[in-house]
C-alpha cells in the first residue's frame, strides 16, 4: 500500500490479519490441475513465508501401515534435517505426531529427533551440526471426518509463534485438507497403502494368501467391476458398464469376449497376464495380477485383476470369477516410493525368504561396489559384506525372533561406519544402511579426549597419593620419578633441594654419577643465568624444546647440556609460602614439544612436590634429633664383664620423630654382681622417651644403692604413679651374682624371662603377674633361681612376640624354638660378645615381621651367665676382738700369693684396706665378722658383721684421732660401698688388678 501524505510517498505494509487473508486468496488461486505435491509445497512456503519460520514440513498418514506418518513435502530445510523425519510413529512425542493423534497444536521449544520407527533410528540420522533452542510447531491437518497429518513449522531460538501465526496455519492445513481430499490422497486404496507400505520389490499378496489367512480375496473400499468367464462356451460378462469403473476402455470389449479383452493388454505385460490366468486355472485356484490395458485415445490404464476359478463336481475348471479396477493411482503410488527409495541418501535393500537380493537402491549399490547385477545374489555373497562379522547368523536370528535389530559394521574402505537395521517382514527381511561415519568419529574424538582426561586425572591421583605417603626427600624423588617419567617419555630427572644459596642433588634417574657430581651446587638460586635460576625467580615452569633453544638462552650451560646428553627439558621450580626449596628437571632424549596438557599437568604437579619435599625435609630433620635422643637414652655400649656377656637389639615400630620407650640395661653391682634390666614406657612420643629416660636412670641410681629387686620396683612405682593417670610403664630387674650362680629378679608387667641351658632345653622363668608400674599395689615378689654355668638369658618386651597376626603365647613359643636351635646347633658358647651380638640379629630378624609392619617397640637382651669358680673365692671367720685386725692382714697376704697377686704395692694397700674394715667393724659394730676376698673383675674385699649401722665418710678436724678411715679406704680403692644382707651388712672395696706381666 502506497501513502502520500504531504507530497512524500510512504510505503505502508499491512497488518498480519490483512497480509493473512492475501496469502490465503493467493492459495485458493492455485489451479486446480496442479498436482498434489505442488499443492502441498505451494501451501507449505506460504506458511513458512507468513510465520517468518525456518523451513516447515507435511506429514500424511501412511494408511494401512497402522500408525505411521509419511513426510510428503518439505520447504527450507537442507536434506539432512528431513532424513530423521522421513517417517514417523503416530503415536510418537513429536510436535507432528501428537498433533495428528491427539488434533491439537502441539509446540516443542528444543527440536529433537522423533520416535523411531521400525527399520528407522531418527537419532542416528540426526546431524551434528544442529543449532540450539530451534523451536517446532505443528497444526493437524483434517482429512475424512478425522485428523490425519500435521503441517508442521521450524522457528528460530527465542521466536515462538503467537496467536494469529498459529490461527493462520490451522487455515493453510484446512485449506490442504480441503484440496487434498478432492484428489483423494487422505483416503488412499488399500493397494496404495501396501505399497507404501512395503515397498518397491515386495512381493503383493495373493488371494491364496488371503484365503489362507482366512481374509475374502476380493478387495473392499475401492470402485471395482466383477466379471465372469464362461470357460467352456467363452462368454464374458461384467456386473455393470465398464467405462464406469475403468474410463476411456471400449464398453463393447467385454462382448467380443476374453480375445478382445486380450488385444487391448500392453504388448509388454501381455505374457504374464496369460501366464498368470493359465496357472490359476491349472490349479483351480486364485490368481492376480497388474497390467496395462489400452483407452481408446491410446494412451494405456493401469489395472488391477484379481479370480478365482470354479470348477464342476469333478473337478475340472468351468468359470473364472473376478474383479478388475483402476490402479494407475496405486502404481503411480507405487512408483514414487520406489523412487524415493531408489534415491533416498541411506542405503535400503529388501530381501526374499530365501535370503536373495530383490531390490537395493543406489545408496546400497554404492555400498556393495555392485550395480543392479546383484539383484537375485545371496546377501552374504556380496564380497563388500564379507568383513561384517556374523552377517549372516544376524539375519536368521532376526527374521526367526520377528524382531528389528540394530548393529554398527565397519564400511568396505575400512574407515567408515554404517548402522545396519534389520527388519523382518512377511516378504523376508529389509536392510537399511545409514553412514555413522561422523558420529564415530566424534564419538572416537570424545571417547579419546575422556581416555587421555581420566588418564591424567589417574596419573596426578597416583602421584598425590604417592607423595603424600613419602616421608622422606628420597621417597619424594622415587615417587616423582616413577609417576612422571614413563608417562611423559622422559628419559631423566633431577631433583635438587636448596642449602643456603646453592642448589644440591636430592636424586636423579637417567644420568651418571659423574654428571651428578658435576651439577652438585654448580648452579645457586639467584642466577638468572641458569634455567633453574629463571624458573625459580618468575616462579613459572620452564619448558625448552631443543638443545639450540638453550643455549641461544642459557649459554653457561653448555658444559651441563654436553655432559648431560639430553635434548629437551622441563624446569619445575619448588616453592612453598613465598620461600624456594628445590627444583625438579625432567629431561628428554630428543628434541620435543610438550603439549598443552601435558605442561598443565607439570605445572600443577610442581607445587604437590614442593610440598611433599618440604615435609620430608621437615620429617629429617624430626628424625634426627628423635634418633639422637633415641641413642642418648639408650646404652651406647654395653660393658664388658667377666661374669656375662650380653647383646642387645632395639627395634622401634615408628620412623621419624616418634620415640620409642623401651629400654635395655647392664649395671656392674658389688661382689662381682650384674644387674640386668629392661622396661617399656607405654606410648610414643617425646613425654614417653623423658618417661624412659627417667626410669633408666632411677634404675641406675637405685642399684647403686644395693636395693633388692622387689624395693627398687616400688621406687619405680612411685615415680610413675606422680607422672600421673595416664603414665604406665613396664619392668623387670634382675640381679645375677655369680658366686651362687643365682639370679633374684622381680617384674612388673614384663613377659617372663627365657633360659636357654648349655643342653639346648629352654625354660620361662616363673613370675608373679604384677601390674604395670603405675597401677600396681607394692609390695612386689622377688623370685629366685640357680642358673647352670654358661646359661643363656633371654630378657625381651612384648613386642618382639606379640604383633597384629601372632598372640603373646605364639610368639614366646617361638622365641623358645630358636633358642633352643641355636643352642644345640652351637659347638661351643661364644667367646666374646660378637657371637652372642649374631645371635640377637638373628632372633630379631625371625621374630621380627617386615620393615614397616611392627606395630611396637621391640627389644631384645641376651645374657649368657659365667659363674665365678671356686678358686676366686676365698672367705674366713675373723674373731670379735682387736686381734681380728692382724688376722685379716695375714690372711690377705697368704691370699694374694695364692693368687700370684703378689705385687707389694698391692699386698700393703689391701692390707691397709682390710684393716681399716676390720678395725671399724671391732669398734663401731657388733655380731660375727667374716672376710670374703674375690678375684673378678676387680680385687674385692668385703667385711661383714651383723649390724645395720652404714658407715658414713666426714669431714675431720685437724684435732680428731679417727674419723679418717673411711677417707683412706675411699682414696685407695677404686670403689667402695655398703650393701645390706639377711644377717646384717657388708662393706665391700674394689681395687684394679695389676696388668698380667709379659
Amino acid at each position: 500500500m502506497v501513502n502520500t501524505r504531504g507530497g512524500d510517498i510512504q510505503t505502508v505494509r499491512p497488518r498480519p490479519l490483512e497480509r493473512h487473508r492475501m496469502r490465503m486468496r493467493l492459495l485458493d488461486a492455485v489451479d486446480k490441475e496442479r498436482r498434489d505435491a505442488d499443492v502441498l509445497l505451494t501451501a507449505l512456503q506460504q506458511a513458512v513465508a507468513e510465520t517468518h519460520g525456518l523451513g516447515g514440513m507435511v506429514h500424511l498418514p501412511g494408511g494401512g501401515m497402522s500408525g505411521i506418518l509419511y513426510l510428503v513435502a518439505d520447504s527450507g530445510l537442507p536434506e539432512a534435517m528431513t532424513r530423521p523425519w522421513l517417517i514417523i510413529p503416530a503415536r510418537g512425542a513429536a510436535p507432528p505426531s501428537r498433533a495428528a493423534r491427539d488434533d491439537i497444536i502441539a509446540w516443542q521449544p528444543e527440536l529433537a529427533p522423533p520416535d523411531p520407527v521400525p527399520g528407522r533410528d531418527p537419532a542416528a540420522l540426526w546431524p551434528s551440526r544442529v543449532p540450539a533452542g530451534i523451536g517446532h510447531l505443528a497444526v493437524p491437518v483434517p482429512g475424512g471426518g478425522r485428523r490425519r497429518g500435521a503441517l508442521s513449522v521450524l522457528f528460530a531460538p527465542g521466536d515462538e509463534p503467537g496467536a494469529a501465526e498459529r490461527a493462520f496455519l490451522n487455515e493453510v492445513a484446512a485449506w490442504m485438507s480441503v484440496r487434498l481430499r478432492a484428489s483423494g490422497i487422505l483416503n488412499p486404496s488399500p493397494t496404495l497403502l501396501r505399497a507404501l507400505e512395503r515397498g518397491p520389490g515386495a512381493r503383493e499378496a495373493s488371494p491364496w494368501d488371503e484365503e489362507r489367512e482366512g481374509r475374502p480375496w476380493d478387495a473392499e473400499g475401492a470402485p471395482s467391476l466383477t466379471y465372469t468367464w464362461d470357460l467352456r462356451s467363452g462368454e464374458l460378462t461384467c456386473d455393470r458398464p465398464v467405462e464406469e469403473v475403468l474410463a476411456g476402455i471400449d464398453p463393447e470389449v467385454m462382448a467380443g469376449g476374453i480375445e478382445a479383452w486380450a488385444a487391448l493388454i500392453h504388448p509388454d505385460d501381455l505374457p504374464g497376464a496369460v501366464t498368470g490366468f493359465d496357472m490359476g486355472i491349472q490349479l483351480r485356484g486364485g490368481f492376480q495380477d497388474e497390467y496395462r490395458i489400452r483407452r481408446q485415445d491410446g494412451t494405456y490404464l493401469w489395472i488391477e485383476a484379481r479370480a478365482r476359478t470354479l470348477t464342476d463336481e469333478d473337478g475340472a475348471p468351468v468359470k473364472v470369477i473376478g474383479t478388475l479396477r483402476d490402479s494407475s493411482e496405486t502404481h503411480t503410488a507405487a512408483e514414487s516410493v520406489g523412487q524415493a527409495l531408489r534415491h533416498m541418501s541411506d542405503g535400503f535393500v529388501s530381501l526374499d525368504t530365501d535370503w536373495r537380493i530383490g531390490f537395493l537402491n543406489q545408496a546400497a549399490e554404492k555400498l556393495f561396489g555392485a550395480a543392479g547385477d546383484v539383484a537375485g545374489s545371496l546377501l552374504w555373497d556380496i564380497p563388500a559384506l564379507h568383513a561384517v562379522p556374523g552377517l549372516e547368523e544376524r539375519c536368521k536370528a532376526t527374521a526367526a525372533e520377528g524382531r528389528p535389530a540394530g548393529f554398527d559394521v565397519p564400511g568396505p574402505d575400512g574407515t567408515s561406519w554404517y548402522h545396519l537395521r534389520l527388519v523382518p517382514v512377511p516378504e523376508g527381511l529389509t536392510l537399511y544402511l545409514a553412514d555413522t561415519t561422523e558420529r564415530h568419529l566424534r564419538e572416537a574424538e570424545r571417547a579419546a579426549a575422556e581416555r587421555a582426561a581420566a588418564e591424567r586425572a589417574a596419573l596426578v591421583q597416583r602421584i598425590t597419593r604417592e607423595l603424600a605417603e613419602s616421608v622422606t626427600a628420597q621417597d619424594v624423588m622415587a615417587a616423582v620419578a616413577d609417576g612422571v617419567m614413563t608417562p611423559l617419555g622422559a628419559t631423566g630427572l633431577i631433583m635438587l633441594g636448596v642449602a643456603g644459596d646453592r642448589l644440591t642433588v636430592v636424586g636423579s634417574r637417567g644420568y651418571s654419577e659423574h654428571f651428578t657430581r658435576l651439577l652438585d651446587g654448580q648452579w645457586t638460586v639467584t642466577d638468572t643465568a641458569t634455567p633453574v635460576g629463571d624458573a625459580l625467580r618468575t616462579r613459572t615452569t620452564l619448558f625448552i624444546s631443543s638443545r639450540e633453544e638453550i643455549l641461544e638462552r642459557y649459554a653457561e650451560t653448555e658444559t651441563l647440556v654436553r655432559e648431560g646428553g639430553k635434548h629437551a627439558w622441563a624446569f619445575l621450580p619448588l616453592a612453598v609460602s613465598g620461600r624456594e626449596i628445590g627444583a625438579v628437571v625432567i629431561s628428554f632424549g630428543r628434541a620435543r614439544v610438550l603439549d598443552d596438557d601435558e605442561r598443565t599437568l607439570l605445572t600443577a604437579l610442581s607445587g604437590l612436590i614442593a610440598q611433599a619435599l618440604e615435609r620430608a625435609g621437615l620429617y629429617d630433620e624430626a628424625t634426627t634429633r628423635a634418633r639422637t635422643l633415641q641413642r642418648s637414652l639408650l646404652p651406647r655400649a654395653l660393658p664388658e664383664l667377666p661374669e656375662v656377656t650380653t647383646a642387645a637389639r632395639y627395634q622401634s615400630a615408628r620412623q621419624g620423630a616418634d620415640v620409642g620407650g623401651d629400654w635395655y640395661d647392664v649395671i656392674p653391682l658389688s661382689a662381682a654382681r650384674v644387674a640386668l634390666v629392661i622396661g617399656d614406657v607405654m606410648g610414643h612420643g617425646m613425654a614417653e622417651a623423658a618417661t624412659m629416660g627417667g626410669l633408666r636412670t632411677a634404675v641406675r641410681t637405685l642399684s647403686e644403692l644395693e636395693l633388692p629387686p622387689d624395693e627398687i620396683l616400688g621406687h619405680l612405682n612411685d615415680i610413675v604413679g606422680d607422672l600421673g593417670n595416664d603414665a604406665f610403664a613396664t619392668c623387670l630387674y634382675g640381679v645375677y651374682d655369680p658366686v651362687t650362680r643365682r639370679l633374684s629378679y622381680a617384674s612388673a608387667g614384663q613377659p617372663p624371662p627365657a633360659v636357654a641351658h648349655p643342653d639346648g632345653t629352654v625354660t620361662f622363668l616363673p613370675m608373679t603377674p604384677d601390674p604395670p608400674l603405675g597401677v600396681a599395689a607394692p609390695p612386689f615378689e622377688t623370685r629366685e633361681t640357680l642358673l647352670p654355668a654358661d646359661s643363656l638369658l633371654a630378657l625381651y618386651s612384648d613386642g618382639l612376640v606379640e604383633s597384629k597376626d601372632r598372640d603373646v603365647t605364639t610368639g614366646m613359643s617361638r622365641l623358645a624354638e630358636l633358642l633352643s636351635r641355636s643352642v644345640q646347633t652351637a659347638s661351643a658358647p661364644p667367646a666374646d660378645a660378637s657371637g652372642l651380638d649374631a645371635l640377637c640379629a638373628t632372633l630379631t630378624s625371625a621374630l621380627l615381621p617386615a620393615h614397616g609392619a611392627l606395630v611396637d617397640d621391640a627389644v631384645l637382651l641376651l645374657a649368657r651367665t659365667h659363674p665365678l669358680d671356686a678358686e676366686n673365692v676365698a672367705e674366713w671367720p675373723l674373731p670379735e676382738d682387736p686381734t681380728a685386725a692382724g688376722r685379716a692382714r695375714e690372711l690377705v697376704r697368704g691370699q694374694l700369693a695364692r693368687w700370684d697377686l703378689a705385687d707389694e704395692d698391692l699386698i700393703t694397700t689391701t692390707e691397709l684396706v682390710v684393716s681399716e674394715l676390720v678395725g671399724n667393724v671391732v669398734r663401731h659394730a657388733c655380731g660375727p665378722t667374716r672376710l670374703r676376698m674375690l678375684r673378678s673383675r676387680a680385687l674385692i674385699c668385703e667385711v661383714s658383721d651383723a649390724s645395720l649401722t652404714t658407715p658414713h665418710i666426714r669431714h675431720t678436724s685437724a684435732t680428731d684421732e679417727g674419723g679418717r678411715g673411711l677417707q683412706l679406704i675411699s682414696a685407695l680403692c677404686r670403689r667402695w660401698g655398703t650393701r645390706h644382707t639377711r644377717t646384717g651388712k657388708s662393706i665391700w672395696t674394689e681395687q684394679p688388678l695389676p696388668a698380667p706381666s709379659g
